[in-house]
């Protein structure tokens, strides 16, 4: 017979929940500082980048740490080189200067993406095993009444009141740091998808200003007349629907 009272688990479980929790509490303080900064920093380049008057302006700004500007950095980066690399400035020549641009573009959207994701695994893992550790505590308590119960012959409330309520709080503890690890999951994945969503639209805008600038950054074309052109467009999308349906109306209703 296995003698659980040699084993201090439920101490163990215990201090392994401690563990989890002040991981859990350091990595959300770590990610929520980071997605503040991020937040505020690309809101600022943002503005920035689309008050440049051109991409030559635009490539010239500094001094700015976050998502949005380091991929604002690839792109520009991607330009040089290949215009450095290529001295045909055609267009046969153009759709391979897009293809390398928007690879990188892609490339540094992913890492971007690795960044901001990174230690949610450690929160995934916390979320979903500290009910079964606490639980693993609350088993080893019990069966630690039911070995001082058969050693003493008495079922009395004093016998098995102190080794079944510490495998409860066992239990209680377990899912109190289980909560917060998967709120903080999920909320900071979403804030993630949020920010991947950004940097997915302005890599797309950031095409479009190269395209028109034949890929070359010298060129004098406005980012802001890009994004309002984008802007417009995503609102004549959204409306056709709803024109198309008030003329089918109409038809019917004749």
């Amino acid at each position: 017979m296995i003698n659980t009272s040699a084993v201090p688990a439920v101490a163990i479980t215990l201090w392994l929940l401690a563990v989890f929790s002040a991981s859990t509490w350091a990595l959300i303080l770590i990610k929520a500082v980071q997605h503040v900064r991020v937040a505020r920093n690309n809101r600022k380049y943002s503005k920035q980048f689309w008050a440049t008057a051109n991409l030559q302006a635009a490539a010239d700004i500094q001094g700015i740490d976050a998502p949005l500007p380091r991929l604002a950095a690839t792109g520009f980066a991607a330009l040089r080189g290949s215009n450095q690399n290529s001295a045909e400035q055609d267009l046969e020549h153009s759709w391979d200067r897009h293809e390398l641009l928007e690879r990188n573009l892609r490339q540094q959207v992913q890492r971007e993406k690795r960044a901001l994701e990174s230690s949610l695994a450690v929160l995934a893992t916390v979320g979903s095993t500290a009910p079964f550790v606490g639980l693993f505590g609350t088993v080893w308590g019990i069966m630690n009444a039911m070995r001082d119960i058969s050693r003493m012959g008495n079922a009395s409330i004093d016998v098995v009141a102190g080794p079944i309520g510490e495998a409860l709080i066992a239990t209680g503890i377990g899912i109190a740091v289980a909560v917060p690890a998967v709120l903080a999951y999920n909320y900071f994945l979403r804030r993630s998808k949020s920010v991947i969503a950004d940097l997915d639209d302005f890599a797309h805008d950031f095409l479009n200003l190269a395209q028109r600038a034949t890929y070359r950054i010298e060129r004098n074309i406005r980012p802001v007349e890009v994004r309002n052109e984008a802007r417009s467009h995503h609102r004549t999308r959204d409306s056709e629907p709803r024109v198309q349906a008030v003329i089918v109306g109409g038809t019917a209703a004749q």
